[in-house]
């Protein structure tokens, strides 16, 4: 059973329609990618689900309930990261913590405590439970704003742009803590974001959308299928030879072949790349070639992305 479902969502800001009839379901445990431009109607996406905002139109659930007759409850299951986390910069980390776990209704010390102690320490931030906030960087105010959508445990998370502005370690980091979240505690995840990498690496399925319309949705192997069936082999070599680039022109299932001299590489286009390769390497050796490495080169994502977004 979905965890999270959108059916014809839609936002109207007066004569701006910033969400027009999005339709989405996300599975229990599944990282699910909303991808898109700055202005595609991402942020405004997970504030209705967060229940932020009400819909101008359409329908949605979070956990089994309504987002507009079930507000309540869906804040009691969801923890939400907005693109600006809402931190204290003059409180400490365990208090940024304790003022949102009162707010989430964890009103007993001992246990609040305890689930400070937690997290802090699942973001390695313990060490630093007693300085201001204001003096971290940006990466460490993202983990704590990460940990506080987490203190009243909520089975699903709304992430938006979690690694927006980091430097690439931090980025990192935080792109380990989302597969972790996924990973080791099952939460569901909703990731907002505009950075290719991230969805690669943590969404089992992704959703491309512009100007608030869905234009694809799928796994991004799925999406890379759709944007080129052109699978091209590379092989490094070396050293480069015309007469290697006019032995693998003669295989018969190869249409294209690519050469890049000064790496000494060359990218072959063929009908069959799995049946054609072993043809294409002994006509190399064949012909006095040395190769280096062999590999099968896909469509990256980026490239669907950028194709499907232009139209």
């Amino acid at each position: 059973m979905p965890r999270i479902e959108a059916d014809a969502l839609t936002k109207r800001f007066g004569s701006l329609t910033a969400v027009d009839r999005l339709s989405f379901d996300v599975k229990e445990g599944e990282v699910f990618g909303l991808l898109g431009p700055n202005g595609a109607g991402k942020t405004t996406t997970v504030r209705m689900l967060a229940c932020l905002i009400l819909p101008s139109e359409g329908s949605g659930r979070v956990g089994g309930h309504d987002i507009i007759k079930d507000s309540m409850k869906i804040r009691e299951i969801v923890g939400i990261l907005t693109e600006n986390p809402s931190l204290y910069d003059r409180l400490t980390p365990y208090e940024n913590m304790s003022f949102f776990a009162q707010a989430y209704g964890l009103s007993d010390q001992q246990q609040r405590r305890s689930r400070i102690r937690e997290l802090l320490d699942f973001f390695n931030l313990w060490e630093r439970r007693n300085d201001k906030v204001g003096a971290f960087s940006k990466g460490m105010k993202q983990k704590l704003a990460i940990a506080r959508t987490l203190v009243h445990e909520p089975p699903i998370l709304l992430l938006d742009e979690p690694t927006s502005g980091l430097d690439p370690e931090s980025a990192k980091e935080i792109r380990d803590l989302i597969s972790s979240l996924s990973q080791r505690e099952n939460h569901t995840i909703l990731l907002c974001t505009h950075h290719l990498e991230d969805a690669e690496r943590l969404c089992s399925r992704v959703m491309i959308i512009n100007r608030g319309s869905r234009i694809i949705i799928g796994t991004p192997q799925e999406l890379r299928n759709r944007t080129s069936n052109k699978t091209a082999i590379e092989i490094s070599l070396k050293v480069y030879d015309l007469r290697l680039v006019q032995a693998v022109e003669e295989v018969e299932q190869v249409s294209e072949v690519t050469v890049d001299k000064s790496r000494g590489r060359l990218v072959i286009t063929a009908e069959d790349p799995d049946n054609s390769t072993p043809e294409i390497v002994r006509r190399i050796v064949y012909s006095g070639g040395e190769i280096l490495s062999v590999s099968i080169v896909q469509p990256s994502l980026e490239e669907a992305y950028l194709k499907f977004v232009k139209g």
